[in-house]
């Protein structure tokens, strides 16, 4: 896979990993026994026959509880115009990521953070109201890194606040299914712990979010997603193995990082995920809203015992 590095705002190369999969994605249409498709075989197994059974059902929060990304570009953006973050000193206007341009970033770097130290690394330290000057050591760029990303976090909050922010269909029965049938229940996001805990609980309310079995948000491991830390040390708090449960993402990026843990991942894409290549998925739907859990534990099912 080509680097991140050859991402642009101006121009995306062709031949980069920032190219989109040009193919279209259906939702996975089957009948039992299950019978689906892999990149290497086709097969149709019992469930009956795996030794593995679907124990813990772990969710990403931003693009599958609900549809978030464009709300997270609206408040970087309101960020950088608050500082005046300005990445060429010509330059009138301050920084201003676009559409297109955020719904390939947000899928190759995971973390406001880590956003936006590739992006300055790339196209110079900005000048700001935090900083007259491009900073210029890395106690000023983390100082920098780190004002833009707690005002962009209270914006975000402040558009979660609105009431104008619904869960995405299907995800609330999936949870109250989960829970009610004695399964263990997660939530795994790459974001800012304040923020997921504002999402969670506006989205699906105290009692849901307060059941969960186990929470972990960006703050609580070292390396982002794509890197598999996370859903680790989710099955790890989960006294699970990681063949038992079943992660449900997004984004190549939260892919990567569920099957990097060893854990299968289902996917429900976005409007700014939908060209994405998920052959390492064991299903993807469009969205939740005719999925039952029955329906996943089988799938788990056939995928260990065809392993």
């Amino acid at each position: 896979m080509a680097s991140i590095m050859m991402l642009s705002q101006a121009t995306l190369s062709p031949s980069s990993s920032a190219k989109l999969s040009s193919h279209t994605l259906n939702p996975l249409l089957y009948t039992k026994p299950f019978r689906f498709k892999t990149n290497r075989k086709s097969f149709s197994v019992s469930a009956a026959s795996s030794q593995h059974s679907l124990k813990a059902l772990i969710f990403d929060c931003d693009g599958v509880i609900l549809e978030s990304e464009h709300l997270h570009r609206q408040a970087y953006n309101d960020a950088f115009s608050h500082f005046n973050v300005r990445c060429n000193s010509s330059s009138k206007q301050p920084l201003n990521w676009a559409s297109d341009f955020y719904d390939v970033l947000q899928n190759q770097i995971g973390g406001g953070k880590p956003k936006m130290r590739w992006y300055f690394r790339e196209h110079g330290w900005p000048s700001s109201t935090i900083f007259d000057t491009p900073p210029e050591n890395d106690d000023d760029r983390a100082k920098l890194i780190d004002t833009l990303q707690d005002w962009k976090t209270e914006r975000y909050k402040q558009i979660i606040k609105s009431g104008t922010v619904e869960p995405r269909p299907g995800v609330l029965r999936l949870m109250d299914e989960a829970k009610a049938t004695g399964k263990q229940l997660a939530v795994c996001s790459a974001a800012t712990k304040s923020s997921v805990i504002l999402c969670l609980e506006s989205l699906i309310g105290m009692e849901r979010f307060q059941g969960l079995d186990c929470f972990l948000a960006g703050d609580d491991v070292k390396e982002k997603k794509p890197d598999p830390s996370i859903y680790l040390t989710a099955a790890k708090r989960l006294g699970m193995s990681e063949k038992d449960c079943l992660v449900v993402e997004d984004s190549v990026i939260g892919l990567q990082a569920a099957t990097k843990a060893g854990m299968s991942c289902v996917i429900t894409y976005t409007s700014s995920t939908a060209d994405q290549d998920f052959k390492d998925a064991i299903a993807i739907y469009p969205d939740l809203s005719d999925v039952r859990l029955n329906d996943l534990e089988l799938l788990l099912q056939n995928v260990v015992a065809a392993n």
